[in-house]
Formats: structure tokens, C-alpha cells, sequence
């Protein structure tokens, strides 16, 4: 193991754009069993994110203890945030781990500030969570009972399987707050599942995470998304994926199609002339100039041909595009103990 200590105050010529003075910067950590990965570790000034007004997201706050993803996942949307810290969007977004070591501490404090509405809080819409990161650190306990402590609702989402290690603590402070979870399993055929998101657990030990959270009374979403045009959208590959998610105990299932955002187009590109040079043409036919979405009318074909399947396995499920609108959750009341004293005002936001 090797440490590259800092001293307080000191500038660092080699540290991320902005994080270059050590009260922001703690650390940067390279590990023999993260090979090839460097952990960024760093005093976040903030843990709540506000979501924008005009977001389509149903929800308007999140955490993200990391940024940057060992999952690897060719596709992921989040791969243009790590141009904000002057890091590419492909290798550097797998490799170079931003980790807001102090997360739940400065959580605990935003939590407790009078203003705070205990609305719902979503965690993993940007990276994940339960990346492999998490095994190291563990920033996700604290973060679980500073929510539960002060009475906010959350969600999570994930396609970690480390969930499972936190599933006892989530099922206790159920008592105490609404907690939704949810597992995202795009592709479950195993050798495209390797290619296209190197770095996630397989398929089957998703299944299984979901399983054991269903079986102390979660009601489990399964994200059947992003679902490939060409690659994962075969009635043989969605009457298997939706066949194994019934078979999981999943309460319901959301879907939809690839979305290429401009921060991982040429990443996928790359991957698909590598993997599937033959594909090449069609996709630039679906995702032409700087399109973003899959055209409407492959949506309306997906849609026709899965939601009978979704049917035919008695499974609830809906398109991503048609999720209901961002409301206001009406929280539980505070626990008495909550700290309710004025906190000091907020440092500006660095993450």
C-alpha cells in the first residue's frame, strides 16, 4: 500500500484542478488491491445536491459520496462530470475515484439546520454508491443512519451487490424512515455484460442482492436500462432478463432505451467500432450529429415489444420516459432527539 501524505496548507502540483491546497485535498491513495485505480480523497464542503428546477428528475435532492466509477460502464451518462475536474470522461472516469471522505459528517450538519424540509433524498442518479470504493471506505452506513437519524425518506440505486452488506441496517431503520431501493441490471447475457460494463458484478449476483432484499420485505425496482439497440433488445434477450427479474422478487421493473449524452458518445463509439464495428452504421442512424435519445419511433417499437412480456410475466412496469413527475414527499416527523438548533452558515459547494 502506498500513501502520498500532504501536509496542511501545502500546494500539490499533481492534485486535481482546484483541489490543489490540502484543506480540500486530503489525500490521493493508490492500493495493490485496486490496481490500476487512485483513490482522490477529499474534504467535501457540502453532501446535499440540489436537483435544477427544470430537471425531469422525480426527485430534488441527492447524495454522491464519489465521482468518478469503477463499474467501468461504457455507457454511463455521468462520464461528462469528470471533465469539470479537467479528467477525461473515458479512462479517467474508471480510474481516478473522487472520495468525499467526510461525507456523513457534513451530512449530519445540513440535516440538521432548521430550514431542512426532510424531503426525499436520492442516492446513485449520478455514480454509484456501492462501487467498489465502498468496500474500502465505507461512507454508505453513516450516510443511511444521518438520514434515518433526522427523518428523511430516501432511495437508493445501485448495481453494486455490496448493498448486501448494509441490507440489516436498511431493514432496522425502516422502522424510522421510508427507504426505497432499486438494482440496475442492463445486460444479462454474460459476455456482453463483461464488454459493455467491465467493472460491475454479474447478472445473476444482482438477481440474487435483489432476492435477499425482497425476502425482508423490500419492494425492489429492477432498471432494465439502457436496453441496446441490437445487442440487448431481442425478444429472446428481454423475455430472459424480465423471466430472471420475476424470478428475483422484484416488485417492478423500469426500462428504457440507450441515451447518449455528449460526454460518453465517443467513449461508447470507441467501444462499438472496437467491439461492433458492423453496428457502426446503424447507430449513427440512431444517434446522428448530437441526438441524445433513441429516435421516437424505436421507442415505440421497443415499447410494443416488451410490455407484453412485462405482462406475460406479471411484473408492474412502465418506460423510464413515462415516470411520474417530480412531487413533494410529505416527511415523517422529525425524531425528538434531532438536533434543531441554528447551524453555522454553509461554506460554498465544492462538489
Amino acid at each position: 500500500m502506498r500513501w502520498q501524505g500532504q501536509r496542511l496548507g501545502a500546494v500539490d502540483a499533481s492534485a486535481l484542478p482546484g483541489l490543489d491546497r490540502v484543506d480540500a485535498g486530503v489525500r490521493t491513495v493508490t492500493t495493490p488491491e485496486f490496481a490500476g485505480m487512485t483513490f482522490h480523497e477529499v474534504m467535501a464542503k457540502s453532501a446535499l445536491n440540489h436537483v435544477p428546477g427544470p430537471s425531469s428528475m422525480p426527485f430534488d435532492w441527492t447524495i454522491n459520496p464519489y465521482r468518478g466509477c469503477s463499474h467501468a460502464c461504457v455507457y454511463c451518462f455521468a462520464r461528462g462530470t469528470h471533465k469539470y475536474l479537467e479528467l477525461d470522461a473515458g479512462r479517467d472516469f474508471d480510474s481516478q475515484i473522487v472520495v468525499k471522505v467526510n461525507v456523513a459528517e457534513v451530512l449530519r450538519r445540513e440535516l440538521s439546520r432548521p430550514s431542512w424540509q426532510r424531503e426525499h433524498v436520492a442516492l446513485g442518479t449520478n455514480t454509484d454508491p456501492y462501487q467498489r470504493a465502498e468496500g474500502r471506505y465505507r461512507l454508505m452506513p453513516d450516510i443511511i443512519d444521518a438520514l434515518a437519524d433526522s427523518g428523511t425518506p430516501f432511495s437508493i440505486l445501485t448495481k453494486g451487490t455490496l448493498l448486501r452488506r448494509d441490507l440489516p441496517q436498511l431493514a432496522r431503520r425502516r422502522a424510522d424512515v421510508d427507504i426505497s431501493l432499486a438494482m440496475s441490471i442492463a445486460v444479462y447475457d454474460d459476455a456482453l455484460q463483461h464488454a459493455i460494463e467491465p467493472g460491475t458484478p454479474s447478472a445473476q449476483a444482482r438477481l440474487d442482492t435483489v432476492r435477499a432484499a425482497a425476502d425482508l420485505g423490500f419492494r425492489v425496482q429492477v432498471f432494465l436500462m439502457p436496453i441496446v439497440p441490437h445487442l440487448s433488445d431481442s425478444v429472446e434477450a428481454l423475455d430472459d432478463a424480465l423471466a430472471r427479474v420475476k424470478a428475483s422478487g422484484a416488485h417492478r421493473v423500469v426500462y428504457g432505451a440507450l441515451h447518449l449524452r455528449p460526454g460518453v458518445k465517443p467513449w461508447f463509439f470507441q467501444w462499438l467500432q472496437r467491439e461492433h464495428p458492423d453496428l457502426v452504421p446503424a447507430y449513427r442512424g440512431l444517434y446522428p450529429g448530437a441526438s441524445v435519445e433513441a429516435p421516437k419511433g424505436y421507442r415505440t417499437w421497443l415499447a410494443q415489444r416488451i410490455r407484453p412480456l412485462i405482462r406475460a410475466h406479471g411484473l408492474n412496469g412502465y418506460a423510464e420516459e413515462d415516470e411520474p413527475p417530480r412531487t413533494r414527499v410529505t416527511p415523517r416527523a422529525a425524531p425528538r432527539f434531532i438536533e434543531t438548533r441554528s447551524a453555522p452558515a454553509a461554506a460554498p459547494t465544492l462538489f
